[in-house]
């Protein structure tokens, strides 16, 4: 039993490394770097403003290289970066910010929709389910170390 747990593991892992090979090979084919990707995506799915720290939190890269892609794209015109109380600042999606995006992170979100629309609805929720168990199990896990 230990063997067969320890192989579904590789393969976990092995699953998440080609997943993530999948979305850089997304992320070169729509013109933008990995970085710039993961901080459009993330104002993407939160309506266009987030907290910095928010982004830096859900986007799993060192906060340098977030702040050089915020930098990189404020620069660009792409976002505007914004006090947010305190010393605290948020970025939002500028009308040339949104145009990008239609072109790249919205496509690929509606590739992402319409793999998961193809799924039953049963299945959706298992996938959802059984996702969340993991992550609070690994971060538990990760606490103990």
């Amino acid at each position: 039993m230990p063997d067969l747990i320890h192989e579904q593991s590789k393969r976990l892992a092995l699953l998440s490394g080609e997943t993530d090979a999948a979305y850089h090979e997304a992320t070169l084919r729509l013109g933008l770097s990995d970085s710039a990707m993961i901080v459009l995506y993330t104002l993407c799915l939160l309506e266009g403003c987030c907290p910095l720290g928010r982004i830096i939190g859900l986007s799993g890269l060192p906060k340098q290289t977030i702040n050089s892609a915020l930098r990189k794209l404020e620069g660009e015109g792409v976002l505007c970066l914004e006090a947010a109380g305190g010393r605290k600042k948020q970025a939002r999606l500028t009308e040339k910010g949104w145009e990008l995006c239609r072109g790249t992170v919205l496509r690929l979100m509606g590739l992402e929709d319409a793999i998961f629309a193809s799924w039953p609805p049963e299945e959706r929720e298992q996938y959802l389910a059984l996702t969340q168990r993991y992550l609070d199990a690994l971060r538990e896990k990760i606490r103990e170390l």
